[in-house]
């Protein structure tokens, strides 16, 4: 089920029992980014700024399924200075780096890394069922030095 806020600028995708809820994040983030003209996206610092924001979305939602017994939604809220990514699951438990040990040539274990470095700022909340994971990025019209929605 999809629902979208004011003006089209916050939208929400429930996940929770979904199958493929990656696949489907992805999708549905492309769609929005598509609404707000971030696709086709003009310009090197907004395409990089697009898939940044396809990246992060896979990785939150990738560990809400791995660590937080299913993602349960994801919302994107766009505002002229920022796009918010925030994704529930029913883990209250905030998101934590890999052990020191963990081998950095296997696979897995990267994904707050990437959260970390592609994210103006993110962190975790706990809700009345588990946590939501949240990050922001600025807007690439902002980024890019040209006007907002």
């Amino acid at each position: 089920m999809e629902l979208h806020g004011p003006a089209d600028r916050n939208w929400l995708l429930v996940l929770d029992g979904m199958t493929d809820p990656v696949w489907r994040s992805r999708d549905f983030t492309r769609r929005a980014l598509t609404a707000w003209h971030w696709l086709p996206a003009e310009g090197q610092a907004a395409r990089e700024a697009a898939e940044d924001v396809m990246l992060l979305v896979s990785e939150v939602v990738a560990n809400a399924c791995l660590h937080g017994g299913g993602p349960g939604a994801l919302v994107l809220d766009w505002t002229e200075e920022r796009l918010r990514i925030e994704v529930t699951d029913a883990n209250p438990a905030p998101p934590a780096p890999p052990a020191d040990g963990k081998d950095p040539g296997r696979p897995g274990g990267h994904g707050l890394v990437i959260v970390d470095r592609l994210a103006r700022a993110w962190g975790s909340r706990l809700g009345a069922r588990g946590k939501c994971v949240w990050l922001e990025v600025p807007s690439p019209a902002l980024s890019a030095g040209r006007p907002g929605p």
